[in-house]
């Protein structure tokens, strides 16, 4: 007899919607929150997970922050709750910087190699070459 299973990692989207002004960038930004997680299969069906893990992306500048998980799992029950900056911990810095200069609105990008920002339109990293 065969038997087929085995340990995978998932993700889920949450269903929440705030928009605030990101304390990275400095644009507006929306919440999206998802969780990861690992799950034993047996037979392609999924019969339990762990190590689950709630994560918010913000949309203006990619930065990913790690959420408070008792806030994730209220959420994931279908619960209202208010994130506020306290909750999160920053995980991996965002891709794009920008700010009003001279009228003007100004969207900077960084090399996620080397570090390189710059505010002008390049597609590739003038430092490293890397496609930004």
């Amino acid at each position: 007899m065969i038997f087929i299973g085995g340990i995978s990692q998932g993700q889920k989207i949450l269903n929440y919607v705030k928009t605030v002004i990101c304390g990275r960038c400095g644009g507006y930004g929306r919440y999206q929150v998802y969780m990861t997680y690992m799950y034993f299969s047996f037979f392609f069906i999924p019969l339990f997970k762990w190590n689950k893990r709630f994560y918010v992306k913000m949309t203006c500048c990619g930065a990913v922050y790690e959420l408070d998980p008792e806030k994730g799992t209220a959420i994931l029950h279908g619960r209202q709750v208010d994130i506020t900056q306290s909750d999160l911990t920053l995980a991996q810095e965002g891709g794009r910087r920008s700010s009003w200069e001279n009228g003007a609105y100004k969207v900077w990008k960084k090399c996620g190699r080397c570090g390189y920002e710059t505010e002008e339109d390049f597609e590739f990293c003038p430092k490293c070459g890397t496609k930004l």
